[in-house]
């Protein structure tokens, strides 16, 4: 098994795309690449702890290759927002891929290479590579969210702009 931890604003909409998938053997919500220790949701949501909102995905690369959760990561997230993603503003949603060995370094600065080569956007790709670091669980709550909160989780996607987003910017009519 390996990790593969990724930013996208709001980690409630981060874990449904990747979650039941072959391969895929566990998502946490949580918090990396800030300077605070063992951080909560209310003091990441300030903005000031330097954390973003991430997910922490536990793969067998045998079954889903790392370069696929790549595919998959890129087409959830606005990757030209540099203050966060949709409705959610701030550091903490900003978008990142957290590497933890050179392959998924390489494999993730191709990948943004190959999407700025493409001229799908007029904006710089402002997504981060940065290697992991510390990555903290957020609160129980936080967990399978979309599972738990079906209807506030469908609203939330609605009205921060992500579906409608993806919709225009990343169908296979755009792309």
């Amino acid at each position: 098994m390996e990790k593969a931890t990724f930013a996208g604003g709001c980690f409630w909409c981060m874990v449904k795309p990747f979650d039941e998938l072959p391969g895929i053997h566990g998502i946490v919500s949580g918090y990396t690449g800030g300077n605070m220790e063992d951080p909560s949701y209310e003091q990441v949501k300030t903005g000031t702890t330097g954390h973003y909102e991430a997910v922490e995905i536990t793969y067998d690369p045998a079954i889903f290759p790392y370069q696929q959760l790549l595919d998959l990561y890129w087409p959830q997230i606005d990757p030209t927002d540099e203050g966060g993603q949709f409705f959610d503003r701030g550091s903490q949603y900003r978008t990142a891929i957290f590497y933890h060995n050179e392959e998924q370094k390489d494999l993730a600065l191709v990948s943004k290479q190959k999407l700025e080569d493409s001229s799908k956007f007029s904006k710089p790709i402002v997504t981060e590579i940065l290697p992991a670091s510390v990555f903290y669980a957020a609160e129980e709550d936080h967990q399978d969210f979309y599972k738990k909160n079906p209807a506030k989780y469908k609203q939330e996607r609605i009205e921060s702009g992500r579906d409608a987003f993806i919709k225009e910017n990343w169908s296979k009519k755009g792309s």
